[in-house]
């Protein structure tokens, strides 16, 4: 994927060796110079390509950030603690990274006048009153990691308003594709792995659940067009706006796979969100945005290309990034 639009800058990704930070890294680096600041709890060197700037530690040392984001025209802040459940289990660690490196980051480029592309994520929303869901839904986030993105979330809007620094803020819904690994992978991961071992899909729940599964390269796209649109200060949902029951996905799955697997359904996690899905339009109309991979061929090149992403946890939050 080329990024024609962005060219002969200065670029710092945070948690650039992760999962769509890779990606962005991947994308931007043959025409800009490209930083990325990563600690590896994470993210490979292995998808960095060459060149790239690599600093090496933790987003929320002030002086290793300063020296990374030092002369950059641009942010992508991707770095982040994506679980939920470890938000639960570690709020105030979870807060740390979610938040606190986040305004780092914020302060940093008005040091440096530099346009920062935030990672928000549907999870904000909580348990949404009605489908598909826009911007100008209620807020009212069901977990630790979903009240500090949308505190990430707000920080950036609020830095627009008040120091004039240029942000732009996406809110991911469930992102999937290659490079997508670790223990909080996302159901399609989970879900290939079980079918390429001919092993039961398990299902948590009856299976009727639906969510906005977003190719990352669409996550990409959208992360050029919010790095060079006039429409600052602003957020925006990235999805498909369609939406797809776990119950389709695993024969989605089962299909593209030729697998032999079962589909068995287990009990149900308390809290999950039952339904899920992105209200784009306003992405659309503002970044020119339009999702281009279907869910089916998305599956389906994973397959093809032989990606393997395991893990042993089923995440379905809504808005899956890092």
């Amino acid at each position: 994927m080329s990024s024609p639009a962005i060219r002969d800058k200065t670029i710092l990704v945070t948690g650039g060796a992760g999962f769509i930070g890779s990606h962005l890294v991947e994308t931007l680096a043959p025409h800009n110079e490209v930083r990325v600041l990563d600690d590896f709890s994470s993210g490979r060197r292995a998808s960095l390509p060459e060149p790239v700037d690599v600093y090496e530690g933790d987003v929320c040392d002030p002086i290793l950030l300063q020296r990374a984001a030092h002369g950059v025209d641009l942010i992508f802040h991707q770095a982040a603690m994506v679980s939920v459940d470890e938000s639960v289990d570690a709020p105030r660690r979870s807060n740390r990274t979610n938040v606190d490196a986040g305004l780092l980051v914020l302060e940093q480029a008005r040091q440096e006048d530099a346009r920062v592309v935030v990672a928000s994520s549907a999870a904000i929303y909580g348990h949404p009153e009605a489908l598909p869901v826009p911007e100008t839904a209620a807020t009212e986030p069901a977990s630790p990691y979903g009240i500090q993105k949308l505190a990430l979330d707000q920080y950036a809007r609020r830095y627009e308003e008040l120091y004039d620094l240029p942000t732009v803020t996406l809110r991911y819904f469930n992102v999937y594709g290659p490079r997508q690994q670790g223990p909080y992978s996302g159901v399609i991961s989970t879900f290939l792995e079980q079918a390429r071992a001919d092993d039961p899909i398990t299902i948590e729940g009856d299976g009727k659940q639906t969510r906005d599964f977003v190719h990352v390269d669409d996550v990409v796209r959208a992360n050029l067009a919010a790095a060079t649109t006039d429409e600052v200060g602003t957020a925006y949902n990235i999805g498909t706006g369609e939406r797809t029951s776990i119950d389709e996905l695993a024969e989605t799955i089962r299909s593209a796979t030729k697998s032999s697997s079962p589909i068995v359904h287990h009990e149900p996690r308390p809290g999950d969100v039952r339904h899920s899905g992105a209200d784009v339009s306003r992405a659309r109309r503002r970044l020119g945005f339009e999702p281009r991979v279907s869910l089916e061929s998305g599956v389906r090149s994973l397959v093809a290309d032989g990606e393997s992403t395991a893990t042993s946890a089923v995440s379905w939050e809504t808005g899956t990034h890092g």
